[in-house]
């Protein structure tokens, strides 16, 4: 009787301290990646993205309510560390880079270009999109190649990643930089340009709106969204860069593109092909 008595004994007090050493090692388990600890602590993601079409972002009408591909691949990051989104926005995506003086943002959604790579660091791309020009009704241009002429005028958003390529590329042509999209759509429309570039999914959005217009169908340019950090966070970059790989392995991406209806985008190719 006593032999058992002493083996229950101590069975209990086995248990009592597998109980306490197993409480640091399942909080362990459970520790965030140190990688994306700080954020952890936070307690909240802040993502930085331009509010100016739906492969990025636009609001709901009715209710004012984020949604586009970037919103749902920076909600699925924040679901993923477990902690709050909260989306700060810009007028465009170029703007996003004027948080870095302020420190307004953790990750940025923006198309990777290499003089932007001075001031942030790319994780591989999620998304591929399509820059080509909208035209108006009874324009003779019907490919990029025929924009480039003496004369005409092309709109196009001050430090978009178009407007990098295009300053580089057009030998003939004139560019009439405006802060956003919705400017730039205001001059083919009112006669006062002859193209608009930007990337085909809001160009598509705007041709909607203006009977006659035509989006071509060739483009100058093939952007990558990517998810940027500010520069030197390794640990932060990788553990993003991860993330893309599996949001693209998994559907995540193809999910948010179908979700939010875009055409003229596609999921970026695995790995972290030439941005040039």
């Amino acid at each position: 009787m006593r032999r058992t008595v002493r083996i229950v004994v101590l069975a209990s007090a086995l248990g009592m301290a597998v109980g306490i050493v197993g409480t640091p090692i399942a909080n362990a388990q459970q520790a965030p990646d140190q990688r994306v600890a700080d954020l952890v602590r936070a307690g909240k993601l802040r993502v930085g993205i331009g509010v100016v079409a739906p492969h990025w972002a636009i609001k709901d009408p009715g209710t004012g309510e984020l949604r586009g591909v970037a919103v749902d691949i920076a909600r699925e990051l924040a679901m993923r560390l477990g902690i709050e989104l909260v989306a700060v926005e810009y007028p465009s995506p170029p703007a996003v880079l004027d948080g870095l003086k302020v420190d307004a943002w953790d990750v940025g959604f923006l198309a990777i270009d290499p003089s932007r790579a001075v001031v942030v660091d790319f994780s591989p791309p999620y998304l591929q999109i399509d820059a080509t020009y909208l035209t108006t009704a009874g324009s003779s241009i019907r490919s990029v190649t025929e924009a480039d002429q003496p004369g005409v005028r092309i709109a196009v958003t001050s430090k978009s990643v178009e407007e990098i390529v295009l300053s580089r590329s057009l030998k003939r042509a004139e560019l009439q930089r405006v802060d956003t999209i919705s400017a730039g759509f205001d001059l083919p429309r009112d006669g006062n340009a002859h193209a608009l570039a930007a990337p085909r999914p809001a160009l598509l959005a705007l041709s909607a709106r203006l009977p006659g217009s035509r989006v071509l169908e060739d483009r100058f340019h093939a952007a990558f969204g990517a998810m940027a950090v500010p520069k030197g966070q390794t640990g932060r970059l990788a553990y993003i860069a991860e993330f893309v790989e599996q949001a693209k392995a998994s559907g995540v991406v193809q999910q948010a593109i179908e979700r939010a209806g875009v055409r003229g985008v596609q999921v970026a190719p695995t790995g972290n092909p030439s941005m040039q």
